[in-house]
């Protein structure tokens, strides 16, 4: 739609077709019902690709502040929650019928639900190539051409509300790499060995840094009852790699060792002592955990002021390093986004246009940039379609 708007304001004539009944799902559905639109502090650092570089131009041609003006533009009331995350006040729908509107305003028609069977590139000698038509699109209702085709399709995140592979597909009928793809932005699975002690306290949150592949990120994580969810495991899903393990420092905010020597003589159990840290339940298993692990199960029962220094430096590095394997995500179902897409190596970094095939053109999720969680991919679905609207 973004990209739409932008052609339709040029002059262009704009056909947008869309498989799904209903338009934007995954618009509506966003940010608990609210849409986190933006972020302010968007930079090009937030987003990861196997061309770090190739989202700048896009993002610095269309703002988090630009986005921002074209919500006040239509009155829509919204809210900075955290970390410049920005929600509708109200609702995400807003977001979806302010695009629908600037859609209709720029001229653009619409053909939903319509599926497309069939994209083909015309030969150079045939009479639309010469009257200015590069591809057909054989849908289920019509046989159309076109100068321009914006492949806009999302990613594979999120099948049950119409997501799937065409967008790849579409650019390896053209010969154009994509990058490998995963979910990201999603919760992580863990072995029955390494995580059945915690199923009972599922629903427990708490505050941590979770760090992965120099990646670090401080927030919530969150107990669930296959593994751990949460916004700081979310970001960390999207630099995870399999068979490596997740960093968590639960207690972040202070060092524990300070902690124990202020309590060395204390008649506190090790659990209870840490549950004034740290929420109750999860101490309670962690405890016993760890302490099995580290082969001092036999403490559990005793005071810390039984505990040589030693043990409660083991214990301390537990809690501000502990490192798990997770054996997987709970995959595409739950994943906020695709991780990989398009090789953005195939296409120009100022207007999306693949550079082997003139007129195709690739824009948002189905393209090798992930954004962090917060606003971005939003953002990035918004700079992108507008960069493509600029040159189609």
């Amino acid at each position: 739609m973004m990209c739409a708007i932008e052609a339709g304001k040029r002059g262009r004539s704009v056909m947008l077709l869309d498989h799904s009944p209903r338009l934007a799902e995954k618009i509506r559905i966003s940010g608990g019902g609210r849409c986190n639109f933006t972020n302010r502090h968007t930079r090009p650092e937030n987003f990861l690709s196997n061309n770090p570089h190739f989202c700048r131009s896009a993002l610095a041609r269309f703002t988090p502040s630009d986005f921002i003006a074209l919500i006040e533009k239509h009155g829509i009331r919204y809210h900075e929650k955290k970390l410049g995350q920005l929600f509708c006040d109200h609702s995400s729908q807003q977001i979806i019928d302010l695009l629908k509107n600037e859609c209709d305003a720029a001229g653009v028609v619409w053909q939903m639900p319509s599926k497309v069977s069939a994209v083909k590139q015309l030969d150079h000698g045939c009479a639309d190539h010469i009257n200015n038509k590069r591809f057909t699109i054989q849908t289920d209702r019509n046989t159309l051409t076109a100068h321009s085709l914006v492949i806009a399709t999302g990613g594979l995140s999120i099948p049950q509300i119409g997501a799937s592979d065409f967008g790849y597909r579409i650019a390896r009928q053209f010969s154009i790499p994509v990058t490998t793809l995963r979910p990201a932005l999603v919760g992580m699975t863990f072995s029955q060995n390494d995580f059945s002690c915690f199923k009972g306290i599922s629903g427990v949150a708490t505050d941590a840094e979770v760090s992965c592949q120099g990646a670090s990120f401080r927030e919530n994580i969150l107990w669930t009852h296959r593994g751990l969810s949460g916004p700081a495991i979310l970001q960390i899903s999207s630099y995870w790699n399999p068979g490596t393990a997740i960093h968590i420092n639960l207690l972040p905010q202070q060092a524990l060792m300070d902690i124990f020597n202020a309590k060395k003589q204390s008649s506190q159990l090790l659990a209870n002592l840490l549950a004034n840290y740290l929420p109750k339940r999860l101490v309670h298993v962690w405890c016993n955990v760890i302490l099995t692990q580290l082969s001092l199960s036999h403490l559990s029962d005793k005071p810390v002021r039984q505990f040589q220094d030693n043990v409660l430096k083991q214990i301390a590095k537990q809690i501000h390093d502990w490192q798990i394997v997770p054996s997987g995500t709970v995959g595409y179902k739950k994943a906020e986004v695709t991780l990989g897409g398009v090789d953005t190596y195939a296409l120009s970094s100022k207007t999306m246009e693949a550079t082997q095939v003139p007129g195709l053109y690739f824009i948002g999720e189905v393209v090798d940039v992930t954004g962090q969680l917060g606003g971005f991919n939003f953002q990035w679905a918004w700079s992108s379609g507008y960069a493509a609207g600029q040159a189609v």
